[in-house]
């Protein structure tokens, strides 16, 4: 199964005046003025004639094309929402937002990153998110803003829905949504560690080296050992067709607001590697309204957390167990 999305999330930004190590993976000690400091965003403008893409690039441009219609030709990739196919109760819906939002999907193995579900805690963003859209040089003109309007529009409804503050801007932006193609990405870890100074080896080897099938990824980061995230990057491949592209915008954008795992039986979802559902869902968007719910508390356990998912998916969906 191809994997849409890699969500790392809590990878940790420490401060000098920390205290002690956060939970890995590590990233090594940086100023504690960081965070406060202004990104400069290095406006990369589309150039009169992009560069040919490389033999690896093109291939992959070809193998996404194909997928995307093999993925269409089963029914894959739904865009409706859901519908009566895919009912889902009250007790349903607390249950995948547990598993969601307090799960991890990855875990530090070393300097390496292993698939294994974890229990973590509550992480959300308790700061308003400055959203911003970079493009690696081989990304020609229509591309780019055919790619800003859509993150610039779903951003709007993620913020619509979750009620959390997002807006687009370049200044001192702390979600930094990337579109790089495979030649793109090779030559970005000094950009890499310009928008996130200090960022840990394993996150790092993540971008860089992203596997064929992984189509998209996420890394949110926290400050010191906190829940509460401080900075996110999203790298979405420039060699995906159009339905890809988005489906990408869509999970990696909301993952990195909090919901970080998978689950098999979330139904009907974006936030399960079955492929069925390819943009947000009506499901999805009640998790996100769960998520930013303020009778939550960034860092809660999922102990603490479940009677109040079950009240709050109760008042949702009613009580339809």
């Amino acid at each position: 199964m191809v994997r849409r999305a890699l969500s790392l999330p809590v990878a940790a930004l420490l401060g000098l005046s920390a205290c002690a190590a956060p939970p890995p993976p590590v990233v090594a000690p940086v100023a504690p003025s960081i965070v406060a400091r202004p990104v400069s965003r290095v406006v990369t403008p589309p150039p009169d004639e992009v560069p040919v893409p490389s033999a690896e690039s093109e291939a992959l441009r070809i193998y996404y094309r194909r997928l995307q219609n093999d993925l269409l030709a089963q029914g894959l990739l739904r865009g409706d929402g859901g519908g009566p196919d895919t009912p889902f109760t009250d007790t349903m819906l607390a249950r995948d937002f547990i598993r969601i939002a307090l799960y991890d999907e990855y875990v530090s193995d070393g300097d390496m990153l292993r698939a294994e579900a974890t229990e973590s805690k509550l992480r959300r963003w308790d700061q308003p998110v400055r959203m911003s859209v970079e493009f690696g040089a081989s990304v020609p003109a229509a591309q780019r803003d055919r790619d800003r309007t859509s993150v610039t529009a779903y951003a709007a409804r993620l913020s619509r829905i979750s009620g959390l503050p997002i807006r687009m801007t370049d200044s001192n932006p702390n979600y930094h949504v990337l579109f790089l193609s495979e030649d793109d990405r090779a030559g970005y870890e000094a950009r890499l560690r310009e928008l996130v100074p200090g960022i840990g080896g394993s996150s790092l080897r993540a971008i860089m080296n992203l596997p064929r099938d992984q189509l998209c990824i996420v890394i949110a980061f926290s400050e010191g050992g906190s829940s509460s995230y401080a900075k996110a990057i999203a790298v979405i491949r420039a060699e995906h067709p159009d339905l890809l592209t988005t489906s990408c915008i869509h999970e990696e954008l909301s993952q990195g607001l909090g919901l970080a795992n998978d689950s098999p039986q979330a139904r009907p979802s974006i936030f399960n590697d079955d492929e069925e559902f390819g943009l947000l869902t009506n499901h999805d968007e009640l998790l996100l309204k769960m998520l930013y719910d303020k009778r939550f508390t960034t860092g809660m356990t999922a102990a603490e957390a479940a009677p109040i998912a079950r009240q709050i998916a109760t008042e949702l969906v009613g009580g339809n167990s």
